[in-house]
């Protein structure tokens, strides 16, 4: 990572987010302190009820702390923005348009002010071509595999010209061939774009390769930060030759043993 980029380009300030139930309030973030510099790549992981997308969701404005203060580029962050977009584990496309009528809908609502339309086709085509669908452009959703349409769903984000790129587990429930192939063309497209990237994982390897800092969560509920782990490894990273590094196996042991020793995780199963 770049040392001169600034090291406060999102913050996250004494933050609790507590919600309402039948049961009663119900804490799941407490005391979460939190920079992110511009053009990091951030991994939050954790267990399952950790809080990991509910953290995700705030910083993308979808939810408002009960209480604690979130920034971006010095502003607060009082609601959702093109200038941070989502990725999420479901793609969300509209099934009867087609992967460029999904895409020119991001770009529609981000340029129309500005641009000509001749202008939003090129930013729709140039998002497809990012992501390698230039030939599915006119496919429909259903017409197309799982990872291609996580590719979809990340050129639609890509296609705003975000300042941030949130994703929550994207590639959680493709198979690991396709799971593989399209972190390593996140890698290039992050490489490429230089967005500040919050990614939110459960996968270990997943959050070494591909990130400059991992934030590891602790178990909830009222979930906190444990530990935050950056990650010294050289960029453009290789998945192969990373296999092989003691840097790599040392980072991946630390997280590990952060999770299955320090927070180890008893699954409650009912009664």
């Amino acid at each position: 990572m770049n040392a001169s980029l600034s090291n406060k380009y999102i913050e996250i300030q004494d933050v609790v987010q507590t919600f309402n139930t039948k049961k009663g309030p119900f804490c799941a973030l407490q005391d979460i302190h939190l920079t992110v510099a511009k053009g990091e790549f951030v991994a939050l992981i954790g267990h399952s009820g950790c809080g990991k997308s509910t953290l995700l969701n705030l910083i993308a404005g979808l939810t408002m702390p009960t209480e604690g203060t979130l920034l971006c580029a010095n502003r607060e962050i009082s609601g959702p923005g093109p200038e941070r977009a989502v990725v999420f584990q479901n793609h969300s496309l509209l099934p009867w348009l087609t992967c460029f009528e999904n895409v020119y809908l991001a770009v529609e609502r981000v340029f129309a002010k500005t641009d000509s339309k001749a202008q939003l086709k090129t930013r729709t085509d140039a998002a497809l071509a990012m992501v390698g669908l230039s030939a599915a452009a006119q496919k429909r959703p259903g017409e197309i595999s799982g990872g291609m349409k996580q590719r979809v769903g990340i050129a639609r984000a890509l296609s705003m010209e975000p300042k941030v790129l949130l994703l929550d587990e994207p590639f959680g429930a493709l198979d690991a061939l396709t799971r593989a192939k399209l972190q390593d063309e996140l890698l290039q497209i992050v490489a490429n774009t230089h967005s500040t990237v919050v990614m939110v994982t459960h996968d270990v390897d997943e959050a070494v390769l591909l990130a400059d800092k991992i934030v590891m969560m602790t178990n909830g509920p009222a979930a906190t930060i444990g530990e935050v782990l950056q990650v010294e490894l050289e960029r453009p990273r290789d998945r192969v030759a990373l296999a092989e590094s003691r840097d790599y196996l040392q980072y991946r042991k630390a997280v590990i043993d952060f999770l299955y020793t320090r927070q180890q995780h008893v699954e409650k199963t009912a009664a």
